[in-house]
């Protein structure tokens, strides 16, 4: 029996866009914790599911825009009013559209921006509002340094993320907040968002491989939520991605302008459920973590602190370099 359902529980916390995809997966991590969640999103059925299926003594769903500054306001008092004060808070909503920017119209581009940027501001605006103190966590990706072609809009939302956070970041060290501000940068995931995009491919989208399951992003922000890290990077290939692009950004131009369409592509024969597209209203889907790429996703991936990674890459030269002279001393001594 988990903590919440024996009881046990009495802190609260909010999720932007947790009634889907990886804000679902981190939604019943917390309520296994003993959290009661105050969960934001636009379809209304999908928030009602989760209630069903959760009690709504842990769970209250508040039918809300994530890119309406005020909607995201009444909705965190409306979370307040219910459950008291949140300690923790998560920003997970997000658009995105599978199509080359020349194709994409300019309100298509501003949605995206909408819920995947503005989203993730005003849910920070809110939780600082309503938070004495605690952890707030923004769900990146490992695009928010590397982009990818036909995913212009997403990759530019993600991209401002990184920015406004580490702003933000500053200015909340600098007062003396009682407030962390992680990011959790993600890999591919197997969430619904691959069935209910909008997509001008020929083929149904996926997730560039390697895959993983919600389970693992949930996991890196349970870790952000109890360590409140700066930066989380989600996968092996998080990291290679984002620290490959440092090294040489000219060279995944190339290979990107090659592979990357075809990685976005699910040319397997197989028939994959379209639900779509969710740009301007939430799909008739389910409420649940996952997609239908679950028979090629794996439950494990690691948690990397991106400070660490980021020693480790600077440091690797000079600690190779001091391990040869050293074992090329020890070859001359000996001689």
């Amino acid at each position: 029996m988990s903590a919440a359902m024996s009881g046990q529980g009495t802190s609260t916390a909010v999720v932007i866009g947790g009634s889907a995809g990886v804000g679902r997966a981190v939604v019943d991590r917390l309520v296994g914790r003993g959290y009661r969640v105050g969960v934001l999103a636009r379809g209304e059925d999908r928030l009602r599911q989760m209630e069903d299926e959760l009690g709504r003594e842990w769970v209250r769903g508040v039918p809300c825009d994530a890119a309406d500054a005020e909607a995201v306001e009444r909705a965190a008092d409306e979370v307040v009013a219910a459950f008291g004060a949140p300690t923790v808070w998560v920003n997970c909503a997000m658009l995105t559209i599978y199509s080359p920017f020349r194709e994409m119209s300019p309100a298509e581009f501003e949605q995206v921006m909408g819920a995947t940027f503005f989203g993730q501001v005003n849910g920070v605006r809110a939780a600082l509002r309503v938070m004495p103190e605690g952890r707030v966590v923004c769900i990146g990706s490992a695009l928010s340094y590397r982009s990818i072609p036909l995913q212009s809009a997403y990759c530019a939302a993600k991209h401002a993320i990184n920015g406004f956070v580490e702003a933000v970041r500053s200015e909340l060290m600098h007062d003396d907040v009682p407030v962390t501000l992680s990011l959790v940068q993600l890999p591919a995931i197997n969430t619904p968002q691959f069935d209910w995009a909008a997509n001008r491919m020929p083929d149904h989208p996926q997730p560039a491989p390697p895959i993983y399951q919600p389970e693992v992003a949930a996991r890196a922000v349970l870790k952000a939520i109890d360590g409140g890290n700066r930066e989380i990077m989600v996968g092996a290939p998080s990291a290679e991605m984002i620290l490959g692009d440092f090294l040489a950004p000219g060279l995944l131009d190339r290979i990107l302008s090659r592979k990357g369409y075809e990685a976005q592509a699910a040319k397997d024969g197989e028939a994959h459920p379209v639900r779509g597209p969710n740009l301007f209203g939430p799909a008739d889907y389910p409420s649940t973590a996952h997609g239908s790429f679950g028979d090629r996703a794996t439950s494990r991936g690691i948690a990397i602190d991106g400070d660490v990674a980021r020693f480790v890459a600077a440091a690797a030269p000079v600690l190779l370099a001091g391990a040869a002279g050293a074992v090329g001393m020890a070859l001359a001594r000996r001689r």
